[in-house]
């Protein structure tokens, strides 16, 4: 690890992996992460869907826990909505090993020529003529500073890479999910299926159940910050398990917190673009990121490519990248955050009285926003909020 780079990367998830690897097939490139293994611990579903991810990458077998065939929706009162894994959006399809997945990913960056490092935590910004200049760090406790061209910061839901740069990355509790997951065995969970929970079980969020194999596989619980009504997440899950999964046993648990925001205003300043869940590059309704975090990964090192051969890290360069992400996904993000903000509000009455309207409907031929048009013209009261949407 040198004093200098082109670009530094803060951040080892796949968004910031993904734009090292992009960005150093033609860049002198910085990969750190604070933690002492990439890939650990697991904050994620892990769920993807087969068709985004290949888009992307090749996908290994090492990757892959299991594969499904779609998903089950349950309402608070059981009744259950199967969706193909075509129409089931981009968490369903591959069941991951994200252990195994991130550290592939910074592997591919570290082929691709990048420097890798872990046990280097980002502590603050070099900042010069309102310029990101690089960052400060504490490597194996030894403090650093590392200047280059372009800083790009995936460090997780409320960046502090952004804040040192003056963008404020502040979440509202009713933006923000506090999420608890176990991965248990034992457990009678439907190895084709990713199953998803609605209801006042799991406050203004959902339940899941993925399987990861034989009688084993990740069960957590999202619920709204600004419902948690002076729980912790970790409590819901542990009465949804004792209710829906009594013999399972947990080998694993991992706590975090997942942005459901609308997408960051702005995500990019003289020297630095944020990426992930940075970005919060996040969809709103499931809370899912991997194919988002890959995408803006990608576009992020491409814009570092332009600026670093340009000699212009300025904003007038980096703004290609916040222009790329919002044609790309930013719209869709925007959309579903006002789809969000209707659902987390709706009552468990409400909820079976949605998900009984099309029980039984056909949906191999129709899209996510046919079936969102099938609620609202079943239900135009209940979603009247939703018709301008569409």
């Amino acid at each position: 690890m040198r004093d200098e780079y082109d670009v530094v990367v803060v951040g080892a998830g796949p968004a910031g992996a993904y734009a090292a690897a992009t960005a150093a097939s033609e860049c002198d490139v910085l990969l750190i992460e604070k933690r002492q293994e990439i890939g650990d611990p697991v904050r994620c579903a892990e769920g993807v869907s087969k068709g985004a991810l290949s888009k992307f990458l090749q996908p290994q077998k090492e990757w892959i826990a299991n594969k499904v065939s779609g998903a089950r929706i349950f309402a608070p009162d059981g009744t259950i909505l199967e969706v193909s894994e075509e129409l089931a959006g981009p968490e369903v399809g591959y069941v991951l090993e994200r252990k195994i997945f991130d550290r592939d990913l910074a592997k591919r960056a570290a082929k691709a020529g990048a420097d890798v490092t872990v046990r280097t935590r980002a502590v603050g910004a070099i900042r010069e003529d309102g310029f990101v200049r690089g960052v400060k760090v504490r490597h194996l406790g030894e403090p650093l500073e590392i200047r280059a061209s372009v800083v790009i910061a995936a460090d997780g839901v409320e960046s502090q890479v952004a804040r040192w740069a003056g963008i404020n990355t502040t979440l509202r509790p009713s933006d923000l999910e506090s999420c608890a997951q176990y991965l248990m065995t034992n457990a009678d969970i439907k190895e084709d299926y990713c199953d998803f929970y609605l209801g006042s079980e799991s406050p203004g969020g959902y339940a899941w159940a993925f399987p990861k194999g034989p009688q084993e596989g990740n069960i957590g619980m999202g619920v709204l910050a600004s419902k948690l009504a002076g729980k912790y997440s970790i409590d819901y899950l542990n009465a949804f398990v004792e209710r829906h999964f009594p013999d399972a046993q947990p080998v694993e648990l991992h706590l975090g917190g997942v942005p459901v925001s609308k997408p960051a205003r702005k995500t990019v300043a003289d020297g630095l673009m944020l990426v992930g869940d940075a970005a919060r590059h996040v969809d709103p309704i499931t809370g899912g990121g991997i194919i988002n975090a890959l995408e803006g990964g990608r576009l992020a090192g491409d814009v570092a490519v332009q600026a670093v051969r340009a000699q212009d890290p300025s904003l007038k360069v980096l703004k290609h990248y916040e222009a790329g992400w919002r044609a790309s996904f930013g719209k869709k993000l925007e959309r579903n955050y006002k789809i969000k903000d209707i659902f987390v509000n709706l009552s468990d009455a409400e909820l079976n009285k949605l998900i009984r309207s099309i029980e039984g409907l056909s949906l191999e031929e129709m899209s996510v926003a046919g079936i969102v048009k099938r609620l609202i013209s079943s239900n135009p009261r209940l979603l009247v909020g939703l018709r301008h949407l569409f």
